[in-house]
């Protein structure tokens, strides 16, 4: 496998491809992150990170069925591996680590 850490970016990938599943193509990819975290981004830097997460054994693709609606043109499909589940639970539960340990306190802040 290559390269295991996870940007910012490739989670955020992940869990839209995890939560998409068999609607989990670029064009709904992209538009699922505009309404979930008011995030615009460009097809090329999608398809880019795709293909990375792809390589990193994170995500695996097939090319959907032609449809009427796109002028029989197929889709690429995206699901994520063993890996990119077993990823994405690594980056939960270290988040999860950092966030118990931050005293209180600190979260408290005042308007003033």
């Amino acid at each position: 496998m290559k390269g295991t850490n996870l940007g910012e970016f490739e989670e955020l990938l992940l869990l839209v491809v995890l939560i998409l599943q068999e609607e989990a193509y670029m064009l709904r990819i992209k538009d699922e992150i505009k309404n979930q975290v008011n995030r615009s981004i460009s097809m090329g830097a999608l398809h880019t990170t795709l293909s990375r997460l792809e390589q990193k054994d994170f995500l695996k693709s097939e090319m959907g069925g032609a449809t009427k609606e796109r002028g029989g043109r197929r889709k690429r499909i995206y699901e994520l591996t063993a890996d990119g589940k077993s990823a994405l639970n690594d980056v939960k539960k270290l988040r999860a680590n950092l966030w118990n340990q931050v005293p209180s306190f600190e979260l408290k802040f005042s308007n003033a």
